[in-house]
């Protein structure tokens, strides 16, 4: 067994829950799986994997067996949590009952087949399984070849309508899915639309792709299909209102189909995910709230349910969102007193989540403590996006993160650097195609600082940035920088000399009230 299927079986060891493990411990009682058992307990105990301390530990493994044992518990650990969690993933139990309608077929009990088909075909139907309906569809029609009666030219007629109904459903959601992994590697690449050709190249590639449909005619599954691709096409374009409509489509749907949360729970949670960031762009801050109790309700779903894809993305979304909520209301004093407390876990945190995850974390995350005036942890993380090789992924951010930098820089008086850091950014900015005119206003405002000017002509300069900047707000390619940063409230935070948080806790108050 190469070191990589070691590293695996190890991995997957550790990621066992108690109960799992238990489970998996009964199974191997019997004496010929004991060997299984022990190795399992060598390896469940050591802090890395090791070889040669398993053959020191038991003496009935011999060194040429071991590669072909690891195979074999891998394998047995793999059943045993297909077996541990047949009861509450509905997936498995069609799976296993379709299993069982070939075996009684291959035996020649075609009626008790057939009472199998008709059991699995209704859960498939309520779980809104489509490929396994179409795998049960096959199997009708086999039985329906070795049995005789006066309905079978009806029963089939019906099986044929009903082949071709599951399989333009499928059609229709490998091409609203297929749309929305386009949009969403072309997101990943450059972020929001940053000018005129990248709005006609997205626009293109949708109105090309997007099969004809009548909305009310589909199913469940290909709503959830359609609404996804329509949050992530309206959120690249800026577009949040309609992203927040579809975004509310797509949770009140979950909501009127519980079935369809149990069968679909990542879905679900992905689903409050996207209209928690809708309700933030959006400023929509008592419907935020009342969004994350419903995330946060998930917590408290029975512990077979929460397997360690749907704890991470709890925890990834609760995290972030919490954060959110802290930038909505510009609290960013208890979000700093926030971050130190989970700073111990944050390593491993960081280490699950994907590349992408990881840029807005870091981004965020430097963003919070500059808006608690603590620039030099702002300046750290933000380097951990700068000194990234993964220059290529959400170009956007990388760019705004070097704008970001530059005014860190420039609150602790590093002069020195400014200079230097806006020529880098010059040419990052050109290079990404991505220099607008909000990233030159700033930078060359930044560039002509002088540590000589009198406090009036700063305060001056400020104002004459600031007049600048606002028209941009309402720039269709302009107004997304002001969704990376407060630049406003910055400026006025230097114009009125007052801490930025200050500032924005007060919009934030005024907003409420307004609410």
């Amino acid at each position: 067994m190469s070191k990589e299927r070691s590293d695996a079986l190890f991995h997957l060891i550790k990621s066992l829950k108690k109960s799992e493990k238990r489970y998996f411990k009964l199974s191997m009682a019997n004496r010929e799986e004991k060997k299984f058992s022990r190795l399992f307990n060598i390896i469940e105990n050591q802090s890395e994997f090791n070889d040669e301390e398993i053959l020191k530990k038991d003496s009935t493994i011999k060194a040429k067996q071991l590669s072909n044992m690891k195979a074999h518990l891998y394998t047995k650990i793999l059943n045993s949590l297909r077996d541990y969690n047949a009861n509450t993933l509905p997936n498995i139990k069609i799976r296993d009952m379709i299993d069982h309608a070939e075996i009684l077929f291959n035996k020649g009990l075609y009626k008790q087949c057939a009472e199998v088909i008709k059991k699995v075909k209704k859960i498939a139907i309520k779980g809104g399984n489509l490929e396994m309906q179409l795998e049960i569809l096959k199997w009708e029609k086999q039985v329906l070849f070795h049995t005789s009666g006066k309905e079978n030219v009806a029963r089939t007629n019906e099986i044929i309508v009903d082949v071709q109904r599951v399989n333009n459903r499928i059609n229709n959601i490998n091409s609203f899915s297929n749309l929305q992994v386009k949009l969403q590697s072309l997101y990943q690449k450059i972020g929001f639309i940053r000018n005129e050709t990248d709005y006609n190249k997205i626009q293109n590639v949708f109105a090309a792709s997007l099969p004809v449909f009548v909305e009310e005619e589909l199913s469940n599954s290909e709503k959830i299909s359609l609404y996804n691709l329509y949050i992530g096409y309206y959120f690249f374009l800026q577009d949040f209102e309609q992203g927040f409509q579809y975004a509310n489509k797509l949770v009140h749907l979950f909501n009127e189909n519980k079935a369809l949360i149990n069968s679909m729970l990542e879905s679900y949670i992905n689903s409050l995910n996207n209209l928690l960031i809708a309700q933030n762009k959006l400023l929509k801050y008592r419907e935020f709230q009342a969004t994350t109790r419903e995330l946060r309700a998930l917590n408290n779903l029975p512990p077979a349910q929460l397997n360690e894809n749907i704890r991470m993305k709890l925890l990834k979304y609760t995290f972030v969102h919490e954060f959110n909520r802290l930038f909505l209301m510009g609290d960013f004093e208890r979000g700093v007193k926030l971050m130190e407390r989970i700073k111990p876990g944050m390593e491993q945190f960081i280490s699950q989540i994907d590349m992408h995850s990881k840029v807005i974390l870091f981004y965020k995350t430097a963003c919070l403590y500059f808006g608690n005036d603590s620039y030099q942890t702002a300046i750290y993380w933000l380097n951990q996006i700068i000194n990234s090789k993964e220059v290529d992924l959400r170009e956007d951010i990388h760019g705004f993160a070097r704008i970001l930098n530059l005014i860190a820089h420039y609150e602790l008086g590093n002069m020195e650097l400014i200079e230097y850091y806006v020529r880098s950014t010059y040419r990052f900015l050109l290079k990404k195609e991505d220099l607008h005119l909000y990233q030159k206003y700033i930078l060359n405002f930044l560039v002509r600082l002088k540590t000589n000017i009198t406090k009036e002509e700063l305060v001056k300069r400020f104002r004459a940035l600031r007049e600048n900047l606002i028209p941009l707000a309402k720039d269709p390619y302009e107004r997304r920088a002001f969704i990376y940063f407060d630049i406003i409230s910055w400026l006025e935070s230097k114009i009125e000399r007052r801490p930025v948080r200050s500032i924005i806790k007060e919009k934030a108050l005024l907003r409420l009230n307004e609410i």
